[in-house]
């Protein structure tokens, strides 16, 4: 509960610069790149997350590595709320690109430790709803930090969205220094191989298919990012407006997050997992053509019900599969499928928007729908009824 309440406060530091910096980007000089501002947008939105991707394996194994978790935590939002600040003073479109770079390093650190510590804190049989409410109150900060931000742009301009931002990132490494104990971490005596960073016996199948999940699911709601300029002039709306319709699928998350992970204790990961996936495939498929405000809602709703219906179950069985002296790099792995889906999905939709406007969100659909099947055929089970599959049975 503590960590989750401090990762709500980073959370909605974090995501109070979604709305904010698409029309930040368009009040800045680009003078070394001369795309499109839909371009430049989504390669400022993607560059967090490759910086995040990148940095996470090296974290999660450091994190393994030294066991001090805590620590990691607090380093990762201090830079995430350094870099905030930094904000004000940018005055090129390169600036907000070294922000941005310095904020995924921060949450590349930041993110393997607390799910690791997130593992080790849960326990199986109950871990699906841990997760969801751990997911629900960082989903509460990022629905209401895209509403704040648009609030606090429209009426108080943008030096304000970023003090506002740096203080709750500011807060969250107070509440986690004053709530979150670290856990030690066992090492397996009977693992006598010298530590690497990547460790292929790490790499499971059911690892790899919730981070596959887990990549899919970002990708397809980080679609409309880049294309907020697009929306708003298709759909009559301004800052807060696409804040809300923005905020609609953190809403449908929020509420279906906690149930939808306790049922995952009760019947299974995998058929969650693939419901929000297949949900997934029509909801995104068909963003791209609303033609009003309220279809637009309805949509994201509906991404926010298949995120939720994924989200928790995928941490959980990924928390389920893990071992305990490899819990860093193995959480790693599937944060860092959020993580690749964050990044791709708006330089996708700046990308192929260019060629006709729906496009980016069919693709995504269809990459929905082949997720779907790799995880019918290759995801393991860790639940069954009411009763807990160990690992050595997964694996027999």
């Amino acid at each position: 509960m503590a960590l989750s309440i401090a990762r709500m406060s980073d959370a909605l530091g974090n995501s109070i610069l979604i709305i904010v910096i698409p029309l930040y980007v368009a009040k800045l000089p680009s003078h070394w790149l001369s795309f499109k501002t839909p371009v430049l947008i989504g390669i400022l939105i993607s560059v967090y997350g490759f910086i995040n991707f990148g940095v996470q394996p090296l974290m999660g194994a450091l994190s393994d590595r030294i066991g001090r978790r805590k620590l990691l935590i607090q380093i990762g939002l201090g830079l995430m709320c350094l870099a905030t600040a930094g904000y004000i003073i940018a005055a090129r479109y390169v600036d907000l690109l070294v922000l941005r770079i310095i904020q995924g390093i921060g949450i590349g650190i930041t993110v393997p430790a607390a799910m690791a510590l997130m593992a080790g804190f849960t326990e199986q049989s109950t871990r699906g709803g841990s997760m969801g409410f751990y997911t629900t109150l960082r989903m509460l900060g990022f629905s209401i930090g895209p509403l704040l931000g648009g609030f606090l742009q429209v009426h108080f301009g943008f030096d304000v969205v970023f003090i506002v931002g740096a203080g709750f990132l500011l807060l969250a490494i107070t509440l986690i220094h004053l709530w979150v104990k670290d856990l030690p971490v066992e090492q397996d005596p009977s693992r006598k191989s010298r530590f690497r960073i990547i460790d292929r016996s790490l790499l499971t199948p059911g690892i790899l298919t919730a981070a596959l999940s887990t990549f899919l699911m970002a990708n397809a709601f980080a679609l409309i990012t880049s294309l907020e300029n697009e929306f708003n002039s298709k759909l009559g709306l301004n800052a807060f407006g696409f804040a809300f319709a923005f905020s609609t699928m953190m809403f449908g998350r929020l509420l279906f997050q906690v149930p939808l992970g306790r049922l995952s204790d009760r019947i299974g990961r995998k058929p969650l997992i693939l419901a929000g996936l297949l949900l997934m495939v029509p909801a995104t498929a068909f963003l791209g053509r609303s033609a009003t405000d309220l279809e637009f809602i309805l949509l994201r709703g509906g991404q926010g019900i298949a995120a939720a219906a994924i989200a928790a179950p995928a941490f959980a069985i990924a928390g389920d599969l893990s071992t305990k002296e490899g819990a860093g790099r193995q959480m790693s792995i599937v944060t860092m499928g959020f993580g690749l889906g964050i990044a791709t999905g708006p330089l996708m939709s700046g990308l192929l928007s260019v060629v006709f406007f729906d496009l980016p969100f069919l693709v995504s659909g269809l990459m929905c729908l082949i997720g779907a099947w790799f995880v019918f055929r290759h995801m393991p089970e860790t639940v069954r009824g009411d009763a807990v599959i160990f690992k050595n049975d997964i694996e027999t």
